[in-house]
C-alpha cells in the first residue's frame, strides 16, 4: 500500500508516522512518500520518519520529494496537511482582524476566510494532479478550513473525505474521565468543522446508554476548564461544545485576551524551530514529547482508522466531514457536515442524528451560509465576494467591519490571490 503525505515537511508528520508504525496491522503501509517544496523541512522530517519506522521494526519504505506528480503515481491514498503561506500567513490571520475588534484565528472569522482563499485553489490543483497520476486514490483532507476545503474537493468530483481531530480528542478525554476504553464511547457529534457539539455520549454504540449526563454531573468542572467556558453554561446546554465555540460564546472576552498576549502562530513558529532542530539529531528515533504541545493530538489514530476503512480494511464508524445528504434537514444536501459516518471502501455515509435544537441549528445554518460564500470567493475571487462572505459571518456581520476587513485581508494576502 502506498500513501502520500502532501505537506510532508510539517512538524506534525512524525505523529502520523508513529501511528503508521504502531498500527501496522490496521494499515499495512509499504511505501510512504512525503511531498513538500520546503527541502529545509522535508529532509529532517523524512529522516526522523525513517528512524521511527526502523525503531519499531516496520518494513515500510520512506522517501521524500518536491515532485508531487511523481510521488502520486500509483498512490492508494493522499493525505493533505499543507499550510499555504506557512506560519507567517497564520501570524497575519491571527492579528489584523483584532484591529476591528474581531477574533483573530486561523480557521474562524476573517482569518479563517483568508486561509480558505489561499488554500482552496492550491488544494484543487493538487487534487487534479493526483487524479491524473492515480485516478482511484482517496484524498484525506486534514488541511484547514476542513469543511470548506472538503466541499471544494467534492464539488470537483474527487474521492475525498475531510478529517479533524476534535472528535477523537473528546472521545479520548471522556473515556479517561469515565474510566472506559475509548472504543466503547460513541459520540453524538453534530455540526460543521470547528462548529460542533457533543449532544450525547453513547455506551457501546448509537443505541446505548447516554453517559453525557453522568459525565457532566461528575466531571463537568474538568470539561468546562478544558474548554475555558463556565461550568453553568455546559449544564444549561446539556451538551459539550467544541472549544472553537468559545469564539462565539465568549467573543469579546477572547478578543480582549488575544490583544494582550503573543499569538498562537508566534508560539507555534518558535516550537517548530525547536522541533526541526530536534528532528535533525540522527540519534532521535521517536516522536519527541514537545510534539504534543504542537497540537493535532490523536491525529495519527484518526488518520490510520479512516485510511484503513477507505482502502478496504474493516468498515468502521468515524467522525468525518462528508456531504450532508439530508442528515441535518435544515441544511442543503450538498453542504459538508461533520458527523458520525459509516466508512468503507465505497466512502463515508453519514449516520442519522437526533433532532438538533434550534439553539445549535441556527448557528450551524448561519455559518454554513458563510462557508458557501467563502468557497465562492475562493473559487472566483473578487473584492465583492470577499465582502459578502465577511458580512455573512456571524462573528463580523457589520458592513463597516466587513468593508475594512475586506481591504485588509486582500492587502495581507495579495501574493497568494491570483485575482488581486
Amino acid at each position: 500500500m502506498k500513501l502520500v503525505v502532501v505537506g510532508g515537511g510539517s512538524t506534525y508528520t512524525p505523529e502520523l508516522v508513529d501511528g503508521f508504525a504502531r498500527l501496522r496491522d490496521v494499515l499495512p503501509v509499504a511505501e510512504l512518500v512525503l511531498v513538500d517544496p520546503a527541502a529545509e523541512r522535508l529532509e529532517p522530517v523524512g529522516g526522523l520518519a525513517r528512524r521511527i519506522l526502523a525503531r519499531q521494526g516496520h518494513p515500510g519504505k520512506v522517501t521524500w520529494t518536491a515532485d508531487l506528480d511523481a510521488a502520486a503515481e500509483g498512490a492508494d491514498a493522499v493525505l493533505l496537511q499543507l499550510r499555504v503561506g506557512g506560519q507567517a500567513a497564520r501570524q497575519q490571520d491571527e492579528t489584523w482582524p483584532l484591529e476591528c475588534g474581531c477574533v483573530g484565528q486561523e480557521t474562524t472569522g476573517a482569518g479563517g476566510l483568508a486561509k480558505a482563499l489561499r488554500t482552496v485553489p492550491v488544494v484543487l490543483d493538487i487534487a487534479e494532479r493526483v487524479r491524473r497520476a492515480s485516478p482511484g486514490a482517496w484524498i484525506v483532507d486534514f488541511t484547514n478550513p476542513v469543511g470548506i476545503v472538503t466541499r471544494a474537493l467534492l464539488d470537483e468530483g474527487h474521492r475525498a473525505v475531510g478529517l479533524c481531530n476534535v472528535a477523537i480528542g473528546f472521545q479520548r478525554k471522556f473515556a479517561r474521565l469515565l474510566g472506559l476504553p475509548p472504543e466503547d464511547l460513541h459520540l453524538e457529534h453534530v455540526g460543521l468543522n470547528h462548529l460542533t457539539w457533543e449532544l450525547g455520549l453513547r455506551l457501546g454504540g448509537p443505541g446505548g446508554e447516554d453517559l453525557l449526563p453522568k459525565l457532566l454531573a461528575g466531571h463537568g468542572d474538568a470539561v468546562a476548564a478544558d474548554l475555558r467556558l463556565p461550568r453553568p453554561l455546559l449544564d444549561r446546554l446539556g451538551a459539550v461544545p467544541s472549544y472553537y465555540l468559545r469564539y462565539f460564546y465568549a467573543h469579546d472576552e477572547v478578543v480582549a485576551e488575544l490583544r494582550t498576549k503573543p499569538s498562537r502562530a508566534a508560539e507555534v513558529a518558535a516550537m517548530e524551530r525547536q522541533l526541526l532542530e530536534m528532528y535533525r539529531d540522527p540519534a532521535l528515533d521517536e516522536k519527541p514529547g514537545l510534539l504534543a504541545q504542537r497540537g493535532g493530538a490523536f491525529y495519527s489514530e484518526a488518520a490510520v482508522a479512516l485510511a484503513a476503512s477507505l482502502l478496504g480494511g474493516r468498515p468502521a464508524v468515524q467522525v468525518v466531514n462528508v456531504r450532508n445528504g439530508g442528515t441535518l434537514p435544515f441544511l442543503p444536501d450538498d453542504a459538508v457536515v461533520e458527523v458520525q459516518a459509516a466508512v468503507d471502501a465505497d466512502g463515508a455515509r453519514p449516520l442519522p442524528v437526533r433532532e438538533v435544537d434550534p439553539l445549535y441549528a441556527g448557528l450551524i445554518t448561519h455559518v454554513a451560509a458563510y462557508e458557501r460564500l467563502a468557497l465562492d470567493a475562493a473559487l472566483r475571487g473578487g473584492r465583492e465576494r470577499v465582502f459578502r462572505a465577511l458580512l455573512a459571518h456571524p462573528l463580523i456581520g457589520q458592513y463597516g467591519y466587513a468593508d475594512t476587513l475586506t481591504d485588509t485581508l486582500i492587502a495581507h494576502n495579495r501574493e497568494h490571490l491570483a485575482w488581486a
